[in-house]
């Protein structure tokens, strides 16, 4: 069983490998990037994010990703290491830096993004650079598809998902679209779709769900036309709807705790990390419905805590922190 806060991390290793960035949101809410007066510097980049939510639940993760060589990527190391994180699958480009993504929440409550990226030290990771060992030691690899758009992260991205597998890992894809990141939203479909049949834990927001199917409706069929014989478990998440899950054999949903949300960047990330590290040393539970069902109540408790504060990564909760939530309700 993993720790309790403070103690020393334990259970299976979850190795979580794409981009870690510096996400500059404004320091005012509800204008667009070019009214914003200021920025902070929040971390951010959704593995990365996943990672520390392991950790802060008392598990083990490891990070496999490159940063630029500079203040910003030394910055971020510094935190996956101050949560944590194992940090042996990390690299420095000297001569790219650390990918930039300003971020806002406009008034109409949708996000804006711009991204510094041309190209980020993230892109640049090559197949021959990965920590082998560290990657077969992983009882779960979990991946997005920002690191599918160029070459040669792709490759190092394919090398080390096939390793991982070769290993015994369970392998745990959340797409996490971006779309202003590929060069169409054609070319975003076909490549997350490229890898798709491999992944056995698949997490979709449902706009990805549209997206990804073509249809506007949120349902199971629409869910489960995204269904593949390799699948185990496909979640779909459903913001303050909670979440939906298929397995072969049930389905169903679970609902979301109510909390007064004030930026949901992360909540996703604190979602399938939970997920994860409460099935790492026993995947079992994924056949048994009660227990899979107790086990997504507690990480929609912890995407709901997240939602709570600002930023991703100084919002994901400890383990005492959802229990008082889950006991709460």
């Amino acid at each position: 069983m993993a720790m309790k806060n403070g103690g020393v991390p334990s259970g299976g290793l979850i190795v979580s490998f794409g981009e870690m960035l510096i996400d500059f949101v404004p320091t005012v809410s509800g204008v667009s990037l070019a009214e914003a007066p200021g920025f902070l510097k929040a971390p951010g980049g959704a593995p990365a994010n996943v990672a520390i939510a392991i950790t802060r639940l008392g598990g083990r993760s490891a990070f496999v990703g490159k940063l630029g060589d500079d203040e910003f990527g030394q910055m971020l190391a510094g935190i996956l290491r101050k949560n944590g994180v194992a940090d042996d699958g990390i690299l420095f480009d000297t001569g790219a830096r650390t990918a930039l993504a300003f971020v806002t929440l406009r008034a109409d409550g949708e996000r804006e993004f711009m991204f510094y990226r041309n190209p980020s030290a993230d892109m640049l990771l090559t197949p021959d650079e990965l920590n082998l060992d560290l990657i077969r030691s992983a009882k779960i690899f979990h991946y997005g598809s920002i690191s599918l758009i160029v070459e040669p992260c792709r490759s190092a991205h394919l090398k080390a998902m096939e390793v991982a597998k070769d290993a015994g890992a369970l392998l745990s894809y959340d797409p996490n679209l971006r779309l202003p990141l590929w060069p169409s939203a054609e070319e975003a479909r076909e490549q997350i779709m490229s890898i798709w049949d491999k992944a056995e834990v698949i997490k979709v927001s449902d706009n990805e769900l549209e997206f990804l199917t073509g249809s506007d409706k949120i349902d199971d069929e629409s869910a489960m036309s995204l269904w593949h014989p390799n699948l185990k478990l496909l979640l779909v998440t459903l913001g303050e709807k909670g979440c939906r899950y298929y397995t072969k054999s049930f389905h169903g949903s679970v609902d979301a705790f109510h909390v007064k949300t004030v930026d949901t960047t992360g909540a996703g990330d604190a979602f399938i990390g939970a997920l994860l590290c409460k099935m790492v040393d026993d995947r079992s539970v994924i056949e048994d419905e009660a227990r899979l069902r107790e086990i997504l109540k507690f990480a929609n408790a912890c995407g709901a805590i997240t939602t709570t504060k600002k930023g991703a990564i100084p919002a994901l909760p400890t383990e005492s922190d959802v229990l008082s939530l889950v006991k709460g309700e």
